[in-house]
């Protein structure tokens, strides 16, 4: 809602701009959707990491 508040303020401002941003914004985010998936994938390897090396203690009884 406030990105849209925002956008709205824009637009009273800077028409042109406000415009070229909403044409722009599905570009951009093609553009940055790799980004995030590998950024997911690469959380998940992290918390897979963390889950082997974290395994001994667990099964040790070591708490939470």
């Amino acid at each position: 809602m406030f990105g849209f508040l925002l956008w709205c303020v824009l637009f009273v401002l800077c028409w042109p701009l406000a415009l070229l941003a909403l044409v722009l914004w599905p570009l951009v985010w093609l553009i940055t959707l790799p980004f995030r998936l590998l950024g997911i994938a690469v959380d998940g390897v992290f918390g897979l990491l963390r889950a082997l090396v974290m395994l001994p203690a667990r099964v040790l009884g070591g708490g939470r």
